[in-house]
């Protein structure tokens, strides 16, 4: 038996790596938050930072779901809860929690959410389409369901969001 020359073993080496597909597949930034037991998440580029304390002004006159007006160095912003736009119930006993800056649907408003779980780096094929039992209030909103420690996170549209709730339908 003949040793297999340098040429053939290259050139087998050469073949096997053409195989070999490198596909980067595209990530999406999501900063995942929660209301009470559920975990949600907005695209990142909505996101244009999240206070950790900030003191809310209550604004007489103002639905429900408009907690208030924030200064944020010098510029005064809208503080929404998602609570109420989402029909959640309200957290007892939770403290303010965070108020994520935010930008689509052609406004931009603070968003009170009870804590921030991560910002995180996910591949785009780990959004699976909503499900079908999904409450037909939340249909126009949610743009999918990733999991993330093992906990399913609910994936919103800021644009839609804040284009609702400035047409009356927040």
């Amino acid at each position: 038996m003949s040793e297999p020359t340098l040429d053939h073993i290259l050139s087998q080496r050469h073949e096997a790596r053409r195989e070999v597909v490198n596909v980067d597949e595209p990530m999406v930034k999501l900063v995942i938050f929660a209301l009470g037991d559920a975990w949600f998440a907005f695209h990142g580029t909505g996101i244009r930072e999240i206070l950790a304390e900030a003191v809310v002004h209550f604004v007489p006159g103002c639905p429900p779901s408009l907690e208030g007006v924030i200064n944020v160095r010098g510029d005064i912003e809208s503080v929404i809860r998602l609570h109420d736009i989402l029909r959640l119930p309200p957290t007892a006993g939770a403290p303010g929690g965070a108020i994520m800056l935010g930008r689509g649907g052609g406004i931009q408003s603070g968003i009170r959410a009870d804590r921030i779980i991560d910002v995180v780096d996910l591949a785009h094929s780990a959004i699976q389409p909503p499900p079908a039992t999904l409450a037909e209030h939340l249909r126009p909103v949610v743009l999918g369901v990733a999991h993330f420690q093992d906990r399913p996170v609910t994936v919103l549209d800021l644009d839609r969001l804040f284009a609702d709730y400035a047409s009356g339908l927040g």
